[in-house]
């Protein structure tokens, strides 16, 4: 018997024990006439058990116990008869297939780092493999403590429920002093911002701009705001930099006053987000950047889709993650940006649920569309839509906020706009989704 046949490396779902295996689904494309289940099985004793040949200590209970079970291969279209591949098909086509492979946990425990290693790894350099999703069972997420605050932790420090909670980015992006930073950070929150963000791109000391001096003179702007405004004000300080210096960083703005932590995720790592999520000495909540991870993503036919990143980075605890929406400066689908925001949020074992934020081009006139896709738990990153307005920041997060208390109220934001002149404006610049093609405000 061809040993990629065996049922040990090919059970059914009903012959397997779930509640200890990660199951990776991939999409999969082979030559006209390659055998998928060699293909699949060959891909998974590479990543667990074996290589291109059999070594002698592989043996039938080293594969029992450790090897990958691939435990479904879906072509799509459904192929059932040969001449119909055979008339459809030309001799150097591609056939595609979802393959559903199960990882046995005790390979890889909670090690985010061999969690890639095993069901990335060598083979995503094969073309037209592509990660669609991994399904994490309990006794594996349970091992990660996820978000210490989430959506209900955020919400009660900021005491803002019932209505999406609004962000604002600090630009110019970095080249400032905390001076520059601090006026724009009164000028957004005494408008309205409830959480305002360093770009992704200052982190850490900057020579320009230091950690403890951008957080104190923030922090004073955010009080300051605060009693004017009758509202909280939370700073996620960026604290992105070398792993040995991150934990140093985070306590520096703690003890500085920060109220919250900002890192580039996939620039650190998952597992440094994981450890700084996990850290007693770490008491305040953790914004989530996704920049860089799209080139982990963009390829439909290669890499790894966005949703695993999103699910991977609940699990190691982010309280707050961007994602990008589908009508602004990026062109994600729709349907992976739901799945998205989703997975941030949704029942997920006893995580707690991550608060999506929604940010890219964001402007008032796509409050009302991004609060129908997925309700009021949001929130809304608005950088050049708050400091680009002509009649400064505060007039922009003014905007927002009328925008998005219409939105709630189900009032029309045109109807909105004769009583807010700071509406009006945003509203002749840029525009409303779905009046207008608001993609045209981009560069990008």
């Amino acid at each position: 018997m061809n040993r990629f046949y065996s049922s040990v490396l090919n059970p059914m779902y009903e012959g397997v024990n779930l509640d200890e295996l990660c199951v990776a689904t991939y999409l999969i494309a082979c030559r006209k006439n390659e055998d998928p289940i060699i293909k699949a099985t060959a891909i998974g004793i590479e990543q667990t058990t074996g290589s291109w040949v059999d070594v002698p200590e592989e043996t039938e209970e080293v594969r029992i116990n450790y090897a990958a079970k691939i435990l479904a291969i879906y072509e799509v279209p459904d192929y059932e008869n040969q001449s119909n591949v055979n008339d459809d098909i030309a001799e150097d086509g591609k056939r595609w297939y979802i393959v559903r492979m199960g990882y046995p946990t005790v390979n890889i425990e909670d090690n985010i780092p061999l969690l890639f290693a095993t069901i990335l790894g060598n083979v995503t350099a094969m073309p037209y493999l592509r990660i669609l999703d991994i399904d994490f069972p309990k006794s594996y997420v349970s091992k990660f403590k996820g978000p210490k605050f989430g959506i209900e932790g955020i919400r009660k420090i900021l005491g803002a429920y019932g209505r999406p909670l609004l962000n604002n980015m600090i630009k110019p992006c970095t080249g400032y002093t905390p001076d520059v930073g601090a006026k724009l950070f009164y000028e957004a929150a005494v408008g309205g911002v409830d959480l305002i963000k360093d770009d992704e791109l200052i982190g850490g000391d900057r020579s320009f701009n230091s950690l403890e001096e951008r957080v104190k003179k923030n922090m004073d702007a955010a009080h300051r705001a605060d009693k004017v405004k009758g509202e909280v004000t939370m700073y996620a300080v960026n604290i992105t930099d070398e792993i040995s210096r991150l934990k140093d960083n985070a306590y520096k703005a703690i003890k500085a006053g920060a109220n919250c932590l900002m890192v580039d995720t996939f620039g650190i790592g998952l597992s440094a987000l994981r450890d700084l999520a996990e850290d007693p000495k770490i008491t305040v909540p953790i914004l989530s950047h996704c920049c860089f991870g799209a080139s982990w993503t963009v390829s439909q036919y290669q890499g790894v889709s966005s949703l695993v990143l999103t699910k991977l980075t609940r699990m190691c605890g982010a309280d707050t993650m961007l994602l990008e929406p589908p009508y602004g400066k990026f062109d994600i689908t729709k349907a992976k940006y739901i799945k998205n925001c989703i997975a941030s949020a949704a029942k997920f074992y006893d995580l707690k649920p991550t608060l999506p934020m929604v940010g890219g081009g964001v402007i008032p006139g796509l409050v009302p569309q991004l609060v129908d896709d997925i309700g009021p738990d949001v929130l809304l990153g608005v950088g050049a839509g708050i400091h680009a307005h002509p009649m400064g920041p505060a007039a922009g997060a003014k905007a927002m906020r009328v925008a998005m208390d219409a939105t709630m109220k189900g009032v029309n934001l045109r109807e909105a706009a004769k009583s807010c002149e700071e509406l009006a404006c945003a509203i002749k610049i840029w525009g409303i989704y779905g009046e207008t093609n608001v993609k045209d405000n981009y560069a990008l």
